[in-house]
Protein backbone atom coordinates (compact mmCIF):
# COMPACT_ATOMS: atom_id res chain seq x y z
CA UNK A 1 0.00 0.00 0.00
CA UNK A 2 1.56 3.67 -0.80
CA UNK A 3 2.22 5.96 1.63
CA UNK A 4 -0.23 8.32 2.59
CA UNK A 5 0.43 11.97 3.89
CA UNK A 6 -0.93 13.11 6.45
CA UNK A 7 -1.58 16.89 7.13
CA UNK A 8 0.27 17.53 3.92
CA UNK A 9 3.13 15.13 5.14
CA UNK A 10 5.74 13.41 2.63
CA UNK A 11 7.70 11.38 3.77
CA UNK A 12 12.13 11.80 2.96
CA UNK A 13 13.19 9.16 1.13
CA UNK A 14 16.76 11.12 0.23
CA UNK A 15 19.11 9.59 2.75
CA UNK A 16 21.85 12.07 2.20
CA UNK A 17 19.50 14.64 2.38
CA UNK A 18 18.49 12.89 6.22
CA UNK A 19 22.05 13.49 7.16
CA UNK A 20 22.82 17.02 5.94
CA UNK A 21 19.85 17.87 8.56
CA UNK A 22 21.27 16.22 10.98
CA UNK A 23 24.82 17.55 10.59
CA UNK A 24 23.15 20.76 10.40
CA UNK A 25 21.91 20.80 14.04
CA UNK A 26 26.34 20.51 15.20
CA UNK A 27 27.49 18.00 17.50
CA UNK A 28 24.15 16.38 19.06
CA UNK A 29 26.33 13.81 21.85
CA UNK A 30 25.52 16.00 25.00
CA UNK A 31 21.98 17.58 23.10
CA UNK A 32 18.56 16.34 23.60
CA UNK A 33 16.87 16.70 20.21
CA UNK A 34 13.13 17.30 19.50
CA UNK A 35 12.07 15.70 16.14
CA UNK A 36 8.61 16.58 14.33
CA UNK A 37 6.64 14.59 12.72
CA UNK A 38 9.00 11.57 12.30
CA UNK A 39 7.19 9.60 9.89
CA UNK A 40 8.77 6.34 9.32
CA UNK A 41 11.91 7.40 10.64
CA UNK A 42 14.66 8.65 7.71
CA UNK A 43 15.57 11.30 9.87
CA UNK A 44 15.11 9.60 13.15
CA UNK A 45 17.46 7.12 12.63
CA UNK A 46 20.34 9.00 12.22
CA UNK A 47 19.63 11.19 15.27
CA UNK A 48 18.98 8.60 17.56
CA UNK A 49 22.40 7.06 16.83
CA UNK A 50 23.45 10.53 17.55
CA UNK A 51 21.71 12.30 20.15
CA UNK A 52 22.23 11.73 23.80
CA UNK A 53 18.30 12.23 24.32
CA UNK A 54 15.50 11.92 21.51
CA UNK A 55 11.97 12.25 21.79
CA UNK A 56 10.12 11.96 18.57
CA UNK A 57 6.57 13.50 18.02
CA UNK A 58 4.51 11.96 15.89
CA UNK A 59 0.71 13.00 15.54
CA UNK A 60 -0.43 9.54 13.52
CA UNK A 61 -0.85 6.74 15.69
CA UNK A 62 0.42 3.53 13.39
CA UNK A 63 3.47 5.45 12.32
CA UNK A 64 3.87 6.46 16.31
CA UNK A 65 3.71 2.55 17.25
CA UNK A 66 6.04 1.61 14.85
CA UNK A 67 8.93 3.74 15.68
CA UNK A 68 8.17 2.97 19.21
CA UNK A 69 8.71 -0.43 18.29
CA UNK A 70 11.51 0.00 16.46
CA UNK A 71 12.97 1.73 19.32
CA UNK A 72 12.14 -0.35 22.18
CA UNK A 73 15.45 -1.31 23.27
CA UNK A 74 16.47 2.40 23.60
CA UNK A 75 13.10 3.43 25.46
CA UNK A 76 15.17 5.35 27.76
CA UNK A 77 16.83 7.19 25.20
CA UNK A 78 14.39 7.46 22.42
CA UNK A 79 10.97 8.49 23.58
CA UNK A 80 7.92 8.44 20.93
CA UNK A 81 5.47 10.89 21.85
CA UNK A 82 2.02 10.37 20.14
CA UNK A 83 1.33 14.08 19.95
CA UNK A 84 -0.25 16.95 17.64
CA UNK A 85 3.08 19.09 18.48
CA UNK A 86 1.62 22.41 18.74
CA UNK A 87 -0.30 20.61 21.91
CA UNK A 88 3.80 19.35 22.82
CA UNK A 89 5.21 21.10 26.11
CA UNK A 90 8.79 22.29 24.77
CA UNK A 91 9.57 24.03 28.22
CA UNK A 92 8.55 20.91 29.71
CA UNK A 93 10.92 19.00 27.75
CA UNK A 94 13.71 21.35 28.23
CA UNK A 95 13.30 21.47 31.94
CA UNK A 96 13.36 17.78 32.16
CA UNK A 97 16.34 17.70 29.78
CA UNK A 98 18.20 20.10 31.71
CA UNK A 99 19.08 22.54 28.76
CA UNK A 100 17.82 23.78 25.89
CA UNK A 101 16.52 21.66 22.58
CA UNK A 102 17.51 21.14 19.31
CA UNK A 103 14.72 21.00 16.66
CA UNK A 104 14.68 18.80 13.54
CA UNK A 105 11.58 18.24 11.66
CA UNK A 106 10.20 17.82 8.19
CA UNK A 107 6.76 19.98 8.92
CA UNK A 108 3.82 19.11 6.69
CA UNK A 109 3.00 21.82 4.51
CA UNK A 110 -0.75 22.35 6.10
CA UNK A 111 0.63 23.09 9.33
CA UNK A 112 3.83 25.02 9.22
CA UNK A 113 3.08 28.18 10.05
CA UNK A 114 1.25 27.05 13.06
CA UNK A 115 4.19 25.42 14.01
CA UNK A 116 6.58 28.16 13.40
CA UNK A 117 4.77 30.11 15.70
CA UNK A 118 4.24 27.56 18.12
CA UNK A 119 8.43 27.46 18.05
CA UNK A 120 8.41 31.22 18.39
CA UNK A 121 6.32 31.20 21.88
CA UNK A 122 8.82 28.16 23.10
CA UNK A 123 11.62 30.08 21.82
CA UNK A 124 13.32 30.17 25.84
CA UNK A 125 13.47 26.56 25.69
CA UNK A 126 15.62 25.96 22.07
CA UNK A 127 18.27 26.62 21.28
CA UNK A 128 18.01 25.97 17.57
CA UNK A 129 15.96 24.26 14.81
CA UNK A 130 16.80 22.51 11.47
CA UNK A 131 13.37 22.21 9.59
CA UNK A 132 12.47 21.31 5.75
CA UNK A 133 9.24 23.43 4.68
CA UNK A 134 7.81 24.21 1.06
CA UNK A 135 10.71 26.31 -0.74
CA UNK A 136 8.11 29.10 -1.04
CA UNK A 137 7.75 29.05 3.03
CA UNK A 138 11.61 29.08 3.33
CA UNK A 139 11.88 32.17 0.76
CA UNK A 140 9.75 34.06 3.37
CA UNK A 141 11.23 33.19 6.41
CA UNK A 142 15.17 34.03 5.12
CA UNK A 143 13.96 37.02 3.07
CA UNK A 144 15.78 40.32 3.87
CA UNK A 145 13.80 43.77 3.96
CA UNK A 146 13.38 45.28 0.42
CA UNK A 147 13.34 42.12 -1.00
CA UNK A 148 9.88 40.47 -2.79
CA UNK A 149 9.10 37.82 -0.22
CA UNK A 150 9.80 39.56 2.24
CA UNK A 151 7.15 40.85 5.14
CA UNK A 152 5.01 39.53 8.39
CA UNK A 153 6.72 36.09 8.69
CA UNK A 154 10.47 37.11 7.87
CA UNK A 155 10.14 39.71 10.10
CA UNK A 156 8.51 37.84 13.17
CA UNK A 157 10.77 34.86 12.53
CA UNK A 158 13.71 37.42 12.51
CA UNK A 159 12.45 38.85 15.88
CA UNK A 160 13.11 35.21 17.56
CA UNK A 161 17.29 34.96 15.61
CA UNK A 162 18.23 34.69 12.47
CA UNK A 163 17.63 32.07 9.96
CA UNK A 164 19.31 31.20 7.03
CA UNK A 165 18.69 28.95 3.66
CA UNK A 166 20.94 25.84 3.75
CA UNK A 167 19.84 23.28 1.03
CA UNK A 168 16.30 22.75 -1.56
CA UNK A 169 15.32 19.40 -2.57
CA UNK A 170 13.12 17.93 -5.33
CA UNK A 171 10.22 16.67 -5.25
CA UNK A 172 11.92 12.81 -6.08
CA UNK A 173 13.51 12.73 -2.55
CA UNK A 174 9.84 12.35 -0.61
CA UNK A 175 7.37 9.60 -0.95
CA UNK A 176 4.96 10.79 -2.46
CA UNK A 177 6.26 13.05 -4.60
CA UNK A 178 4.97 16.60 -3.84
CA UNK A 179 4.13 18.61 -6.35
CA UNK A 180 6.86 21.20 -5.11
CA UNK A 181 9.97 21.89 -3.71
CA UNK A 182 11.34 21.64 -0.39
CA UNK A 183 13.94 23.61 1.41
CA UNK A 184 15.76 23.03 4.53
CA UNK A 185 16.84 26.47 6.77
CA UNK A 186 18.33 26.56 10.30
CA UNK A 187 17.00 28.78 12.89
CA UNK A 188 18.95 29.75 15.98
CA UNK A 189 16.98 31.25 18.60
CA UNK A 190 18.15 34.68 19.84
CA UNK A 191 15.16 37.41 20.60
CA UNK A 192 15.88 40.54 20.03
CA UNK A 193 12.83 42.27 22.19
CA UNK A 194 15.37 43.66 24.65
CA UNK A 195 17.69 44.50 22.65
CA UNK A 196 15.68 46.63 20.51
CA UNK A 197 13.39 47.74 23.74
CA UNK A 198 10.13 46.40 22.75
CA UNK A 199 7.32 44.51 24.17
CA UNK A 200 6.99 41.19 22.91
CA UNK A 201 3.41 40.80 22.12
CA UNK A 202 2.43 44.48 21.52
CA UNK A 203 5.63 44.53 19.06
CA UNK A 204 4.27 41.44 17.29
CA UNK A 205 0.84 42.80 17.18
CA UNK A 206 2.27 45.99 15.69
CA UNK A 207 3.80 44.11 13.02
CA UNK A 208 0.47 42.68 12.12
CA UNK A 209 -0.90 45.88 11.60
CA UNK A 210 1.84 47.34 9.68
CA UNK A 211 1.94 44.59 7.19
CA UNK A 212 -1.43 43.91 7.05
CA UNK A 213 -1.82 45.22 3.95
CA UNK A 214 0.84 44.71 1.24
CA UNK A 215 -0.30 47.08 -1.67
CA UNK A 216 -0.45 49.86 1.02
CA UNK A 217 1.98 52.20 2.20
CA UNK A 218 3.56 51.84 5.79
CA UNK A 219 1.73 54.90 6.49
CA UNK A 220 -1.52 54.46 4.94
CA UNK A 221 -1.13 50.92 7.15
CA UNK A 222 -0.84 52.87 10.32
CA UNK A 223 -3.93 55.04 9.53
CA UNK A 224 -5.78 51.96 9.29
CA UNK A 225 -4.52 50.89 12.29
CA UNK A 226 -6.23 53.92 14.04
CA UNK A 227 -3.19 56.51 14.16
CA UNK A 228 -3.90 59.99 13.12
CA UNK A 229 -2.43 61.02 9.85
CA UNK A 230 -0.31 64.00 11.82
CA UNK A 231 1.07 61.27 14.27
CA UNK A 232 1.63 58.83 11.55
CA UNK A 233 3.98 60.75 9.40
CA UNK A 234 5.51 63.07 12.79
CA UNK A 235 6.78 59.71 13.94
CA UNK A 236 8.14 58.47 10.10
CA UNK A 237 9.89 61.51 9.82
CA UNK A 238 11.41 60.97 13.46
CA UNK A 239 12.42 57.62 12.69
CA UNK A 240 14.04 58.67 9.12
CA UNK A 241 11.30 56.52 7.24
CA UNK A 242 9.99 57.55 4.10
CA UNK A 243 6.52 58.35 4.08
CA UNK A 244 5.62 56.68 0.88
CA UNK A 245 7.72 53.49 2.06
CA UNK A 246 5.58 50.49 2.40
CA UNK A 247 6.80 47.30 5.47
CA UNK A 248 8.17 45.37 3.21
CA UNK A 249 11.12 47.36 2.59
CA UNK A 250 11.95 48.44 6.15
CA UNK A 251 13.91 46.25 8.13
CA UNK A 252 12.88 45.01 12.00
CA UNK A 253 15.23 47.45 13.56
CA UNK A 254 13.32 50.63 12.00
CA UNK A 255 10.12 49.15 12.59
CA UNK A 256 11.82 48.36 16.34
CA UNK A 257 11.98 52.44 16.14
CA UNK A 258 9.06 53.29 14.83
CA UNK A 259 7.38 51.55 17.32
CA UNK A 260 9.48 53.16 20.26
CA UNK A 261 8.52 56.23 18.71
CA UNK A 262 4.69 56.26 18.70
CA UNK A 263 4.60 53.73 22.22
CA UNK A 264 1.90 51.48 20.50
CA UNK A 265 1.94 49.00 23.03
CA UNK A 266 -1.20 49.74 24.79
CA UNK A 267 -2.99 50.07 21.13
CA UNK A 268 -1.68 47.00 19.94
CA UNK A 269 -1.95 45.05 22.76
CA UNK A 270 -5.54 45.58 22.32
CA UNK A 271 -6.24 49.05 23.98
CA UNK A 272 -8.08 52.09 22.14
CA UNK A 273 -5.24 54.77 22.68
CA UNK A 274 -1.95 55.82 21.62
CA UNK A 275 0.46 57.78 23.28
CA UNK A 276 3.76 59.95 22.32
CA UNK A 277 6.85 59.14 24.72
Amino acid sequence: MPDKPKLGQNFLVDVQAARRIVTALGDLAGHTVVEIGPGRGAITEILAAQARHLVAVELDRGLAAGLRSRYEAEAERVKVVEQDVLQFDFAAAAKGAGERLRVAGNLPYAITSPILLKLAESHAALDLAVLMVQREVADRVTAAAGSRDYGLLSATVRMYGPAERLFTLPPAAFSPQPKVYSTVFRWRFAPRFAELRVDEAGFLCFLRKVFAQKRKTLANNLRAAGIGHGDAAQALRDVGIDEKIRAEAVPVEGLAALWSNLCLDLRFAGQHRARKL
